[in-house]
């Protein structure tokens, strides 16, 4: 939702900072200066946490704390009468015996003692009253009480005015001085306010007002509200001494939530705490004050539930919406998509079951597998925690509409597990499951749901695309269907096709693939590629604004969108088309290039460009942009194509979230510029067998299903993007197809609405039959009843709007869409359905019925011969792109790479099938990680603890090593870190820290032959090698390493045995008595200590151990500690600037050629003096 209501408080926080420095323009500024003095800001808020109700004591201390802080905080409170009242969104305070006027400290901390945590009922609606608000009292007689009131509206902002203000206001709308200020008009002059809104005030106060009205309106444009109401506004009489004061005293208002982006800052600002007289506390924002805090409708307040799911829904681009209604109810839904959400709580309503229904909300956008699986665990978790188990069991509707994109199996995966998870309370409820669901991948989604149905012990039904969406709902509730034919017999029933000849064998529908397909068989080698000739056809003057899409439109795709473009091309192939309808992409923040693209099976290349001009100048034929923009560049994108708009005749804004301010300005732009604009916040629009916008009609084998690749008759305009699929679904079931569909967009302001695209419909001779689907919230659905009661519009309209359930729900319920919200009666969806039928539009009795009264119709026009049945072409088919055949688990192809370690594909890493997540949860540490990473196993946690010792006792062995040498080198010759790191890592061998390996292999093989330690020197020496790990240049026996000290007590006290290191302090024992310093050094000892572990730590086999021995992993345990301290080395280097190094003379022994060994050499000189 976009307007979104605030806090009394908070909204006059904002007039008090801004009305004074809101910018205006200098022709609205009185020459005098301004009238306007802003009264003194005293506002004090008490915010009250019911989480301390069920304990009274608790309760009344917790409210004494919050009152004795104001009053250190708010001393003006002490000794000023004051005003207060709850601050909850509730209408009608005074009339409810919820204000206090006129009373001093005392009396309102007994007040508010009295009403803290106090549940009353306001027209109808119970709700505890928590959040309250303290201001001075400003004494006044009755009549000084004004009206003001800003709103907004499609056509511009209305300034409403009264001179009788207060608790008796009465109708505003028919007492009330109106100020209309369009979209395009300049900023209301001073004239303008005072003739059209003070005629009925005392001149003396005129200046006062217009003033105030003008810098009013500033703040109400600049920080996006949408909707000002103060009653009553005070302007007391000027005096000698004073001129006439100003006070608005009672404030409503609604500010653009979607507009954050912009105004939030000034939101933050205005209500810091440091420009508001309070101590700043608590972390710092993304902003200088917290951010805008928007409170739920009074008798709505969060559930812990809700407000989680909330959290979820604002970190991440995809819709997770939740409402609890009923917490008792039995019917629970899961629903995907904001449109189809609505209509099943229709459906569930229409069967007189809304009591019943426990929770409204819905899950889109392509949610992860994660997100999903929260999603579903919380409504799970709500649904089971009754300890009452209802007698007639709970059903569980897990619904949608046909998804676009969204990968059904993927988000049903989430599902799945929490369904899992919930086994044993499912059961216990015994919880009834019904899904229903359509879209890329839906097959394996709807499988995998048939499955767990089979090992859960719980009822699960499962439909797809073929049963209508709200099927499932009367089949759960009542234990049947609707009984309605839902195809309607308009067409002869015909197999389904993916429109891929290789799923479609694979998965069943195994039909032979006509000669005559365009993807009969693959190209040859050399004809990969497929170029296509540019055109010099130019859009002016050739567009038709009744028929903006044609087998020839072609369109620039704003923004980096390869999918989207692949789909149009695909769709352009399967339609025949001879070019395709994408000409270019415009993307600002990379450089000019191209990209490559599969038309049918070959390839070809689309230029991306930097700009729109370069664009048009290249391509002067297109006529189409669909914007990508996202919603915080999209105003100006816009604004940016319509600089060419005797090109540019069609322009399609798919961001959600654009601010309703910057879409009205578009909108008018649009309409002054004669563009088609479609959206903001849409999937598009589609003309079968010609042109498709974006992702409209999802994947191709949603596209073929429903015959997108050929035209019908039947043209719909929606305004759900995910209830256009259904409506192409139900169409093409029950018509023979649609001719065009379009979806306006879901947002309060679309750029064309439901009457611009009928019209069109109404004049283009291929369409025979007009289908809208309405929603509750708006007003443009009467503008059809107008064009069909004055014969604008002729042809059969058959209409819905969603949303009838609206008036079921006790309290305000904010629909899927921006704009699906009734504002009045007017903007119910049942005013609007009877508007509709009496206008002569046919209205089924339900959204169940509409597949039911589209084929009567249809039957009908063919009937009349208005309709003529075409037979219907060969199924197209398209080559399906490898990585979505693999996802579907249709084809399978050899590994580059194995991987056994590390699983990132997930919504989580993995290491060896341990969740990063719980990586952490159970401090595995570094030595547990490298168990996962290099052992794929949990080792002991003494294990990890001593790997741990062996990287820090390996860390580092100062600088004079060969490996830390060539590091500090290397940096000092100016190379960078990795460069050193190298440069000292590869020193790294038999003779510098690699003889872990080695020596454990040596010592592991003597032992396992049984030599004695003595057998063992004895043979090393007459095969006249080492003992690797034996041996120091400066430890001895008397003067041990620490370090080897320090790892034998540890495996001494902790490892289960240590046989092969008692064998190795054996051998020490002789090879001492030799010389002092042939000790166990320290990679001595940790390779055979680490022969020990893998050996006796019950994690590994014998040969699991040999093996990891062989492949080199001890040394690794040196290279990884010592590469710790070669990049201390190298920081030190360039810490201290070290200059290049250079060894010095006096280091090296120079044995130039004539005396290199003592021997004489003779040079080739002497030697030629000596021939000569």
């Amino acid at each position: 939702m976009s307007a979104k209501a605030v806090r009394e408080y908070d909204g006059k926080l904002l007039l008090a900072h801004w009305l004074l420095r809101a910018p205006v323009p200098a022709t609205s500024v009185s020459a005098t200066g301004s009238k306007f003095v802003q009264p003194a800001t005293r506002l004090a808020h008490v915010g009250i946490d019911t989480a301390f109700l069920h304990d009274h004591v608790v309760f009344s201390q917790h409210v004494q704390t919050l009152l004795d802080h104001l009053e250190q905080t708010h001393p003006w409170l002490l000794n000023t009468k004051l005003v207060a009242k709850p601050d909850q969104l509730i209408k009608r305070r005074g009339k409810s015996g919820l204000l206090l006027l006129n009373a001093d400290w005392a009396e309102v901390r007994t007040w508010i003692t009295a009403y803290a945590g106090k549940e009353v009922v306001v027209d109808s609606v119970a709700g505890v009253l928590k959040t309250f608000l303290i201001e001075p009292f400003i004494p006044h007689p009755a009549n000084t009480e004004y009206y003001i009131c800003v709103n907004s509206d499609r056509d511009g902002d209305n300034i409403l005015f009264t001179h009788e203000g207060g608790i008796e206001v009465g109708d505003v709308d028919a007492k009330a001085l109106k100020l209309q200020v369009k979209v395009t008009d300049a900023f209301p002059t001073t004239a303008a306010i005072q003739t059209s809104l003070l005629t009925h005030v005392p001149a003396a106060k005129h200046d006062v007002l217009i003033d105030f009205i003008t810098r009013l309106y500033a703040v109400y444009i600049d920080l996006h509200f949408t909707y000002l109401e103060i009653n009553p506004l005070v302007v007391l009489d000027p005096t000698p001494e004073l001129p006439a004061q100003v006070y608005y005293l009672d404030m409503a208002a609604k500010v653009d939530q979607t507009a954050e982006f912009e105004a939030g800052p000034k939101w933050a600002f205005a209500r810091a705490p440091r420009n508001i007289g309070l101590v700043a506390a608590g972390s710092q924002g993304v902003d200088a004050g917290p951010p805008m805090d928007f409170p739920a409708p009074f008798g709505r307040e969060l559930t812990k539930e809700e407000a989680y799911v909330q959290e979820l829904d604002s970190k991440t681009g995809a819709s997770l919406k939740l409402t609890i209604l009923n917490k008792d109810g039995r019917i629970w839904t899961m629903v995907a998509g904001g449109g189809a959400s609505v209509v099943y709580s229709d459906a569930i309503a229409a069967l007189g079951q809304a009591n019943e229904l426990a929770n409204y909300g819905e899950y889109s956008g392509a949610p992860t597998e994660t997100q999903t699986y929260e999603y579903a665990k919380t409504i799970l978790d709500l649904m089971t925690r009754s300890a009452v188990i209802h007698p007639l069991g709970k059903v569980l509707i897990i619904g949608g509409g046909i998804a676009n994109f969204t990968n059904v199996a993927s988000t049903f995966k989430g599902i799945v597990r929490a369904l899992t998870e919930f086994k044993l309370p499912l059961n216990a409820h015994k919880v009834r499951i019904f899904v229903r669901r359509g879209g890329p991948n839906y097959q394996e989604g709807l499988r995998s749901m048939r499955q767990l149905g089979e090992t859960l012990g719980v009822e699960i039904q499962v439909f797809g695309p073929e049963t209508h969406i709200t099927e499932i709902v009367p089949l759960a509730l009542t234990g049947k269907t609707s009984g309605l034919d839902q195809s309607g017999s308009a067409t002869p029933s015909t197999p389904l096709f993916s429109g891929n000849l290789l799923q479609d064998q694979l998965l069943g529908n195994n039909t032979p693939l006509n000669s005559g397909s365009r993807a009969s068989s693959p190209p040859p080698l050399e004809e990969r590629m497929t170029y296509f000739q540019e055109s010099n056809e130019t859009s002016e003057g050739g567009h038709d604004e009744n028929t903006p899409f044609t087998a020839h439109t072609r369109s620039f795709i704003y923004g980096m969108q390869p999918r989207a473009v692949q789909g149009m091309l695909d769709f352009d192939f399967i339609c025949k088309r001879e070019v395709p309808s994408v000409a270019a992409m415009v993307y600002p923040f990379g450089g000019a290039h191209v990209q490559k693209f599969y038309w049918g099976t070959k390839e070809t290349l689309l230029p991306v460009f930097t700009s729109l001009d370069e664009a048009i100048a290249k391509f002067p034929e297109v006529d189409t942009v669909v914007n990508f923009a996202s919603c915080r560049s999209v105003y100006d994108s816009t604004r940016e194509i319509f600089k060419h708009s005797k090109q540019i005749r069609t322009i399609s804004i798919i961001a959600e979230g654009v601010p309703e301010r910057r879409a009205r300005q578009i909108l008018w732009e649009a309409r002054e510029r004669n563009v088609l604009v479609i959206g903001p916040a849409t999937v598009g629009g589609i003309k079968p067998g010609c042109f498709k916008i974006g992702n409209t009609g999802g994947m191709m084998d949603n596209i073929v299903s429903s015959k997108l690749y050929r035209a019908g008759s039947v043209a719909y305009v929606s305004k759900s993007g995910g209830m256009s699929n259904e409506l192409n679904n139900i169409i093409s079931r029950t018509t023979d197809g649609v001719y065009e569909g379009v979806a306006i967009g879901g947002d309060r302001y679309p750029g064309s609405t439901f009457i611009d695209h009928l019209l069109r419909y109404e004049k283009d001779p291929g369409c025979k039959m007009l289908v809208l689907l309405g929603e509750v919230g708006g007003v443009e659905e009467y503008k059809v009843c107008e064009a069909i009661k004055n014969g604008t519009i002729r042809k059969p309209v058959i209409a819905w709007c969603i949303g009838t359930c609206a008036k079921m729900f006790a309290t305000e319920v904010q629909f899927g869409h921006a704009g699906a919200l009734a504002q009045s009666d007017l903007e119910t969806a049942d005013a609007k359905n009877r508007a509709l039928r009496a206008a002569g539009v046919i209205v089924p009795e339900t959204f169940e019925k509409l597949p039911l009264v589209l084929a009567q119709t249809y039957q009908a026009l063919v009937k009349k011969g208005i309709i003529n049945v075409r037979p219907e072409p060969e199924t197209p088919k398209i080559p399906i792109d490898y990585s979505w055949a693999q996802e579907l688990g249709l084809v399978r192809k050899p590994a580059s790479f194995v991987s056994t370690i590390c699983d990132d594909r997930g919504q989580e890493l993995l290491y060896a099938g341990m969740r990063i997540s719980d990586v952490f949860k159970e401090d595995i540490g570094i030595g547990g990680v490298l168990s996962l990473l290099w052992f794929k196993r949990r080792l002991p946690a003494y294990a990890c603890k001593f790997i741990e010792m062996v990287l820090m006792l390996t860390a580092d062995h100062g600088p004079a090593v060969s490996g830390a040498h060539n590091t500090i080198v290397t940096a000092r010759a100016g190379k960078d870190l990795v460069s050193s790191l190298c440069a000292g890592l590869l020193t790294i061998g038999d003779r510098f820290g690699g003889a872990l390996d080695g020596a454990a292999e040596q010592f592991s093989s003597a032992y396992d032959k049984s030599l004695s330690p003595r057998e063992f020197v004895t043979s090393m020496r007459k095969q006249n090698k080492l003992i690797l790990g034996i041996g120091h240049k400066i430890k001895s026996r008397t003067n041990p390493d620490l370090r080897v000290e320090i790892i034998k007590n540890y495996a001494k006290a902790h490892f289960p045995s240590t046989p092969v290191l008692d064998y190795a302090l054996a051998v020490e024992t002789i090879t001492t008595s030799k010389k002092d310093n042939l000790i166990l050094n320290v990679d001595g000892a940790i390779g055979i200590l680490f022969v020990d572990l893998l050996r006796n730590s019950g994690a590994f086999t014998r040969e699991e151990a040999e093996e990891y021995i062989k492949i080199g992993t001890l040394n690794g345990l040196f290279v990884l500690g010592r590469t710790i301290g070669f990049i201390g080395h190298f920081l030190d280097q360039k810490r201290l600037k070290q200059g290049l190094y250079r060894h010095p003379w006096d280091d090296i022994s120079y044995l130039t050629p004539g005396n290199e060994l003592g021997r004489t050499v003779a040079s080739l000189d002497s030697i030629n003096k000596k021939a000569a």
